[in-house]
């Protein structure tokens, strides 16, 4: 279904329209559609690696908890300890 949207879009972007009074001439230009082509395909790679960046940084941040436990003794005072819990991310070897 997809298909059906985006194949009319790449041959509108590679018509060259010219109007002369009453006339309207449509041509279609290929190199300009190969370009076209070509731009889509560079932008839906670049968007498909930002999104691999962003679940492998997500990933990272799972894996690396960080706890932070407060305590009070029988004085008021208190303490604050922070654990950071690194698990190793077996998907990446």
């Amino acid at each position: 279904m997809r298909t059906a949207i985006v194949i009319p879009l790449l041959l509108l972007g590679a018509c060259n329209v010219s109007k002369d009074g009453n006339a309207v001439t449509i041509q279609y230009d290929q190199n300009k559609a190969e370009n076209t082509a070509a731009d889509i395909g560079n932008t839906a790679q670049n968007i498909a690696g930002d999104i691999g960046n962003d679940v492998q940084n997500t990933g990272d941040k799972i894996n690396n908890k960080v706890i932070v436990h407060k305590s009070t003794d029988t004085d008021g005072n208190t303490t604050t300890t922070t654990t950071t819990v690194t698990t190793e991310n077996k998907a990446a070897k």
